[in-house]
């Protein structure tokens, strides 16, 4: 049975998230951990390796150009990884959160082929992170990378990563209870979302209540910032779209 949208929204809205036990797996269940891995949007952990990759822009980096390609790619099985929690329910929810606007993909090209990405749902000041995958040596880190760029450039100022791994912890994400989660969620969400039909009403909010996903776009193109964005910061001069983003990671209000 396909996944209700305002259920999926509501289930965000209060901490929960659906996962299955398997990709062939047609059911799906609703997850609330005890505790939650979060990414400090001002804490994000570039090693000088990294930087390296994202100055020389070794990567294309785009957002939401390829978002059903990004989660069947995640939803595969890999080596090292022989099933996955994305079932075609999930995925085809996401597909439609997607069209509407809601759940959106960053993406590393090597030449023509989709070597990194990751994609989420954004609601209200909150970035839900779901799922990540690489195919070349620190793509999915140069997805992350742009991916707190964007966030912060946005005005957004809480990116969920669901359950803690050595590869987050090494990006500098952190641990908390699902208890101090919430907060921080509540924060994000406040005068975002309204109780009645969270699909109209976080459509409806902008980027007055909500973060702005395209601000980043607009910057990179124009060279500098005319955002609504709390961080004053301009890219006039600064040509490569590598430097620009760590200068976006790197900047402090």
């Amino acid at each position: 049975m396909p996944i209700d949208l305002d259920l999926l929204l509501q289930a965000y809205a209060n901490g929960i998230f659906p996962m299955s036990d398997a990709r062939d797996d047609p059911d799906t269940f609703w997850i609330e951990p005890e505790f939650r891995a979060i990414m400090p949007l001002n804490g994000f952990r570039v090693s000088k390796s990294l930087a390296k990759t994202i100055r020389q822009d070794r990567f294309v980096v785009t957002a939401d150009t390829a978002f059903a390609q990004v989660i069947a790619t995640c939803a595969e099985s890999q080596v090292d990884r022989r099933d996955t929690w994305i079932n075609p329910d999930i995925e085809a929810a996401f597909c439609r959160l997607h069209q509407l606007g809601h759940a959106h993909s960053i993406e590393c090209w090597w030449g023509d082929r989709l070597v990194g990405g990751l994609y989420g749902l954004a609601l209200g000041r909150a970035f839900f992170g779901e799922s990540m995958f690489s195919r070349e040596t620190d793509a999915s880190k140069v997805a992350m990378a742009w991916l707190v760029a964007r966030l912060r450039f946005g005005g957004f100022e809480l990116l969920d990563c669901q359950f803690m791994t050595e590869h987050l912890a090494s990006l500098g994400a952190v641990e908390m209870t699902q208890a101090a989660y919430l907060k921080l969620l509540g924060a994000a969400l406040t005068k975002a979302v309204q109780p009645s039909s969270l699909l109209a009403s976080s459509a409806a909010a902008g980027a007055g209540a909500g973060g702005d996903w395209g601000a980043l776009d607009g910057a990179m193109a124009a060279g500098s910032s005319t955002t609504a964005s709390s961080e004053d910061l301009s890219f006039k001069g600064v040509s490569s779209p590598g430097k620009r983003i760590l200068q976006a990671l790197t900047h402090t209000s």
